[in-house]
């Protein structure tokens, strides 16, 4: 039966059906309905709520929660996790399964309030320090908040891993019908856990420690085996391009929403364009910009920021296709009125 709910408020509600345990987090603006609903309703179901004193107590909260095996989750907006990211590199030094979500706003530095999307940066390659990845979700509707909610935890425990889901304010706050399907956590490997229980065990030491180079080296290249194995099998991509069309609109999240109005409204004026929407920011849908069709001669690059997507769409279309850019920031979000002109200059020889 579907419900009509707020992003925020399913976000969280998928997360304890998830069987999530324990959230730690800390109030800021757009995000605060995650750690109010989990306020009261995770203690409830066998949970544990924690308001931190700060973001970074939260971040590693998470870690120490996390060394047990049980499922954490996180929540905050851009300023917040921006100060989460060296708790972020500890978890991924230490190899632990974590699930965080950004509910992001315009910056940069505390910025405002209003939706955007120029996180991109933080979230597919990272504020910490050293060699690591981090799996980032970007739904662009309230139901797929949810679905992804099960799939990001899944991915979390099997490849024990921190993983991230990426919306804007609006998905945050916007309300639409929801079905919650709840599926039975995935069955992982615990013998690297830590309990506190050595009565039948040798100790268990989870930390990102490691002072000889040779050993850090192959934990590293592990690590980046693993990540590969990601690539290979957790890339979700919606491609709606079809033999016929010129033009490629590239987007994610809601703007993706707002595009396929536009290729309406441009498809009403006999002009061709289809969507490519990446749902794994990373592992990034790089070979969908191989395998278009020969009618495509242009690609669109659209983002709530001032141009960060784009970069992982050069490196996919690698000189096949030419790039366009359209862009607003500061919280601005453009009508697909906007977006169907750019794809009109485009067509007519515009750069």
């Amino acid at each position: 039966m579907k419900v009509l709910m707020k992003g925020n408020e399913v976000i969280a509600e998928a997360a304890m059906q998830a069987g999530c345990k324990a959230f730690f987090g800390y109030p800021i603006t757009p995000q605060n309905e995650v750690p109010e609903y989990m306020s009261v309703h995770i203690e409830k179901r066998g949970g544990v709520f924690v308001q931190a004193e700060s973001e970074v107590s939260a971040i590693n909260m998470c870690y120490g929660a996390a060394a047990t095996g049980a499922r954490v989750m996180t929540s905050s907006s851009s300023p917040g996790m921006a100060l989460k990211q060296e708790g972020i590199s500890y978890m991924s030094g230490a190899d632990l399964p974590v699930f965080m979500v950004n509910v992001s706003r315009c910056g940069p530095g505390l910025g405002g309030i209003l939706p955007a999307q120029g996180d991109y940066f933080m979230a597919t390659r990272g504020g910490g320090n050293g060699d690591y990845r981090t799996p980032v979700y970007a739904p662009a509707t309230i139901q797929e908040c949810s679905d992804l909610v099960f799939e990001a935890f899944d991915v979390a425990d099997k490849y024990r891993t921190p993983v991230m889901m990426l919306i804007d304010g609006m998905l945050g706050q916007m309300m639409e019908p929801v079905e919650i399907n709840p599926r039975p956590p995935i069955t992982v490997d615990t013998t690297w856990c830590t309990t506190g229980d050595t009565s039948a065990r040798a100790p268990r030491v989870i930390n990102s420690l490691s002072l000889l180079g040779d050993v850090l080296e192959q934990q590293n290249i592990a690590r980046f085996e693993k990540y590969a194995q990601i690539e290979r099998d957790c890339t979700l991509v919606e491609n709606t391009v079809q033999d016929g069309d010129e033009t490629v609109i590239v987007a994610y999240g809601v703007p993706a929403r707002i595009a396929q109005n536009a290729i309406e409204e441009l498809a009403a004026e006999g002009i061709r364009a289809g969507l490519v929407r990446p749902i794994t920011l990373w592992p990034y849908p790089y070979d969908t910009f191989q395998n278009l069709p020969a009618s495509v001669k242009n690609i669109l690059v659209i983002e709530l920021s001032m141009g960060q997507m784009i970069e992982d769409v050069k490196l996919g279309v690698n000189g096949k296709y030419p790039v366009h850019f359209y862009g607003r920031c500061g919280g601005m979000v453009f009508e697909p009125a906007e977006i169907a002109q750019k794809v009109r200059d485009i067509v007519g020889g515009a750069k």
